[in-house]
């Protein structure tokens, strides 16, 4: 499970270097305020921070992005559990 937060890191990374940030005091945030019990922050593009994504109203990309996730984990579920077939074959 670790292994796997850890992977999923790399989705604020991007989002933080691509709109030119610095990247790891915007994970360093992110960490500090959900360590902190606030989950629902997140990274704001227009302001340049991080912020309470339910507070600035966004909440459709989080609704989109967890389904999305939510397939994606779904998709690699499967794919291990036919790799393990073909294996024992």
């Amino acid at each position: 499970m670790v292994s796997f937060a850890n992977a999923m890191e790399i989705i604020p990374y991007t989002l933080a270097e691509n709109a030119g940030f610095e990247p790891i005091h915007i994970i360093s945030q992110l960490k500090k305020f959900h360590n902190a019990g606030e989950k629902t922050v997140g990274i704001n593009i227009r302001k340049g921070t991080v912020t309470d994504m339910i507070t600035e109203n966004i909440i459709s990309p989080l609704l989109v992005t967890t389904s999305a996730m939510n397939l994606a984990i779904e998709f690699v579920i499967q794919l291990l559990k036919i790799d393990k077939i073909i294996k024992s074959h």
